[in-house]
Parts: C-alpha cells; sequence; structure tokens
C-alpha cells in the first residue's frame, strides 16, 4: 500500500527536493517553449490503462508548459481483435498489412472511432483539450497506393505485390495543425487518409508520424515504442547517434530485426525537416516528460 503525504506532513527538506526537481526542468522546458513536438504513441502504452493515463498527463502538460504537442497513433493489435470479431480474415506480406476493402473499412473504423476517442477522452480526463482527426480532415494528409517487393526465400525472385488500400503520404497541408497550435487544444491524428483517386487509405502510423512531423518543422518526434530504444552488441541503450551511426550499425547488423524499419523512419523524418527523433520506451510511465524536460533523456536521440 502506498502512502501519499499531505503537505503539511511533508518535511521542509522534502519539499525544498520537489522544488529543486521542477526548478531543473525549467532550461528544458524554455527549450522547447512554443516548439512542436509529434509524439507517435502505441505499443504496450496503449494497451495498459495506467500507462494510458500517465501518457495523457504528459501530453497535457506540455501543452500547460508552452509546447505543441501533436499526437499519432496506430492500432495494429485493436484492429486485429475486430477482424477476429468480425470473421475477416487479414494476410501480411513484406510486413505490411494486405488491406482490402472490408478491411480498410474496419481499419478506419477502430483508427477514427474507438483508439482516437479513448485518447481525447484521456487527455479531457487529465486536464487537458484534445480533438480526434485524421489525414482526411481539412484534408490534412493525401495518400497515394504503396506497393511492396517481395522475395522468394527459395528462389530469391521478387514479384511486386499490391498491398491493396495502403497508402503512402505525399501531401501534407499543415492549415489546421497550425490554427490548433495557437489554440489550447491538442490534436490526437489517426493515421487514415484520402488517396488522390478518392479512396479511403490506411497509413503506416510511424510514417504518418513522420511526414506530419515534417511538414510542421517539428523540434522533436518521439517514437514511444516496446524497447528502451537502440541497444549496442551488448544490449545496452545507445543515448545518441547521428545518421552516419545509425547506417554504419545497420550495416554491420548491430541494429537488426525490427528496429531496421523504425530507424529508417527516423532518417526519413530528418530528410523531411525534423531537427532530431527519439525512439524511448512507451512502458516507462511518463518517458514524454522524462526525455524533454530532464538531462537523463529517455531513449535514444538521432540527429542529422
Amino acid at each position: 500500500m502506498t502512502v501519499v503525504k499531505t503537505l503539511s506532513e511533508k518535511s521542509e527538506a522534502e519539499l525544498v527536493a520537489e522544488a529543486g526537481i521542477l526548478s531543473k526542468a525549467l532550461p528544458y522546458m524554455l527549450r522547447y517553449d512554443d516548439k512542436t513536438v509529434v509524439v507517435k504513441f502505441g505499443g504496450h502504452a496503449m494497451g495498459d490503462p495506467a500507462l494510458g493515463r500517465a501518457f495523457a498527463e504528459d501530453i497535457t502538460l506540455l501543452k500547460l508548459a508552452g509546447v505543441n504537442p501533436v499526437v499519432v497513433h496506430g492500432g495494429g493489435p485493436q484492429i486485429n481483435a475486430m477482424l477476429d470479431r468480425l470473421g475477416i480474415k487479414s494476410e501480411f506480406a513484406g510486413g505490411m498489412r494486405v488491406t482490402d476493402r472490408a478491411t480498410v473499412e474496419v481499419v478506419e473504423m477502430v483508427l477514427a472511432g474507438s483508439i482516437n476517442k479513448e485518447i481525447v477522452q484521456s487527455i479531457g480526463q487529465a486536464g487537458g483539450r484534445a480533438i480526434g482527426l485524421t489525414g482526411k480532415d481539412g484534408n490534412m494528409v493525401t495518400a497515394t497506393k504503396l506497393t511492396r517487393t517481395v522475395r522468394d526465400p527459395k528462389t530469391g525472385a521478387e514479384t511486386e505485390v499490391d498491398l491493396g488500400f495502403v497508402g503512402d503520404p505525399k501531401t501534407v497541408r499543415t492549415a489546421v495543425l497550425q490554427v490548433l497550435a495557437r489554440s489550447e487544444i491538442i490534436p490526437v491524428l489517426a493515421p487514415v487518409c484520402p488517396g488522390e483517386d478518392g479512396e479511403t487509405y490506411n497509413v503506416n502510423a510511424d510514417t504518418f508520424a513522420g511526414a506530419i512531423a515534417g511538414a510542421l518543422g517539428a523540434s522533436r518526434l518521439l517514437f514511444l515504442t516496446d524497447v528502451p530504444g537502440v541497444l549496442d552488441r551488448d544490449k545496452n541503450l545507445i543515448k545518441e547517434l547521428s545518421r552516419a551511426d545509425a547506417l554504419r550499425l545497420i550495416e554491420d547488423g548491430t541494429i537488426s530485426g525490427g528496429m531496421i524499419p523504425k530507424v529508417e523512419t527516423c532518417l526519413e523524418a530528418l530528410d523531411r525537416g525534423v531537427e532530431a527523433v527519439v525512439i524511448l520506451n512507451g512502458k516507462v510511465p511518463h518517458a514524454v516528460l522524462l526525455e524533454l524536460f530532464t538531462e537523463h533523456g529517455a531513449g535514444t536521440l538521432i540527429t542529422q
């Protein structure tokens, strides 16, 4: 059982220590004052109520501290659960979900509906004001149809796979987000976008976040994941990487598996104009505040 002391029960030393923690955050608050920070929220934290509340508190505090936070979320596990419930089979090719018309309707329902509004509500309960949007709103993000080349492991032959209604961001219009940045409202974005052909496309949330952050010239793009960040060969966290370092570690196999596309997405975001990208562990409560408002940070910082 956790015992919470009231203000009158705390010693002067305890109160001074707490004030000292707040004062140490001041330089970092000033660094990000009136700057845009895009946070991609997903993974384990999205399914844990306590971590979800801590995340909502972090985002609310950022806005109150003068930062302009933009939240982008995915929802793969929730989409899988709904497809299973509806008896719709889902296939993957080259790590991407093959999305037919029935599937994209479920994707939009889950992402733009239940998940998006749950995050908006959490931020509201934390004292913030949020609004849920998709790439369709304000014609914010227009996507083009994405295809994937898959190599046959036996023959080595490459074939182009039709992924259906899976898209890649082509055009980002920031007018709506710029208006919200000047208000008290925090945008929460689902990666569902209109195509130039009038269809609806499901866009990878990491890619969508990178496109949004680049168009806004974000100071930071944070990817909340299920791991501490990029690890070296001894499984120790690498605090900071340059572009050249990241490419070298991919080449020598230190960065491997699912971390490769994550880091490549970070490098693409840098190319789009993001100042720096951070991969951090979303399973750590208040990871966003630890990364932005403390000297230690909470993940791997990747810069040009």
